[in-house]
């Protein structure tokens, strides 16, 4: 009696043992280290603030999760996760071309958004490792007090001329992802001159050695007089037009390019269920609405209109652009492209 009993505790011990053991797996990804269930986020994102602040209040409000930002560069968020890899500091990237996160998807792990159905595959990631937040067509920016009508430039050829010589703001494309974009769209559009490089060769001659650090003082630059010209996002020279800078944009007639900028859930996040939380939230209807509405940036989602005022994409001259060869190919433009600024 007293063996068969013994047993039966023995059995009843293992048991128990076993059922802890599985509660300890389950959610380990979004567990503290005390053991309790976390309730915050870390995104790396190289958006401005005027775009994140009020997403990321909504998504605190709307979950009592608490996101811990770190901003900077695409380029160098992007080096930030690949040297974290190891122990990962991050969550959710949010930001930089597609292109960009392309090249880096061995550090993002694949996560099908909860709208996934409602975002054409030209906006995300054929294998899941990263989903489009925005569509983005590249424009020339132009400060109206500084250009006159006649002399406005109608392509990307016209940047060329040495009136514009250490005039155009342009960012550095090893640190801005939408630069990088920029790049490859006028290598596209001049892809019958040697791959377009006789015309970067031009261009980065005409910048008179002037590349700036990031983006944001593209268009600041333009919007506040510094640059009479500059190549940057249709929805950032939009958001300076709706707040009643005398700016405008120009579609160049050779054609330009829509690369959306993308999100990816960073592989090892510590806390993946809240990162995964957050991209759906960044996909939702709210929030793709909230963009178009606010921000005059094109949604992703196929049942979300375009900004009012602002052409519908068919009417926009758009290049052939390769995106996977973008992707694959960055390290070699990036090599030619410094060694043209350097005079190699």
């Amino acid at each position: 009696m007293k063996k068969t009993f013994a047993l039966f505790l023995a059995l009843v011990l293992m048991l128990t043992m076993a059922a802890c053991s599985g509660k300890e797996e389950t959610g380990s990804s979004n567990k503290e280290e005390g053991g309790e269930k976390s309730t915050k986020v870390t995104v790396y994102s190289p958006h401005q603030a005027e775009i994140i602040n009020p997403i990321i209040k909504e998504f605190q409000d709307k979950t009592g999760i608490t996101v811990e930002l770190v901003s900077s560069g695409t380029g160098e968020l992007l080096n930030r996760v690949e040297a974290e890899s190891a122990n990962p500091l991050g969550d959710v990237f949010w930001g930089g071309g597609a292109e960009s996160l392309e090249a880096f998807k061995g550090h993002f792990e694949a996560y099908q958004v909860a709208d996934d159905a409602n975002i054409p595959d030209a906006y995300k990631s054929s294998d899941d490792l990263w989903t489009g937040f925005s569509a983005l067509p590249m424009v020339i920016m132009l400060n109206k007090d500084m250009v006159t009508d006649a002399d406005a430039p109608k392509s990307w050829e016209d940047l060329l001329d040495a009136k514009w010589k250490g005039k155009i703001a342009y960012a550095d494309p090893a640190k801005s992802g939408s630069s990088y974009t920029q790049l490859v769209t006028m290598l596209t559009a001049f892809s019958d001159q040697n791959d377009g490089w006789d015309y970067a060769a031009d261009f980065v001659k005409n910048l008179d050695g002037k590349i700036l650090s990031g983006s944001s003082m593209v268009y600041k630059g333009v919007a506040d007089g510094e640059f009479p010209l500059g190549v940057t996002l249709e929805e950032a020279a939009y958001r300076y037009i709706a707040g009643g800078a005398n700016v405008d944009v120009v579609y160049p007639s050779e054609g330009t390019s829509a690369v959306p900028d993308g999100m990816a859930l960073i592989k090892g996040a510590k806390n993946k269920e809240n990162a995964q939380k957050f991209l759906d939230f960044l996909a939702s209807k709210e929030v793709q609405e909230l963009i178009v509405t606010e921000f005059n940036r094109r949604s992703v989602r196929d049942d979300v209109n375009a900004p009012e005022g602002l052409p519908a994409t068919k009417d926009i001259p758009m290049v052939d652009y390769d995106f996977n060869w973008a992707s694959e190919n960055q390290e070699d433009v990036m090599k030619k492209f410094q060694d043209l600024i350097i005079g190699k």
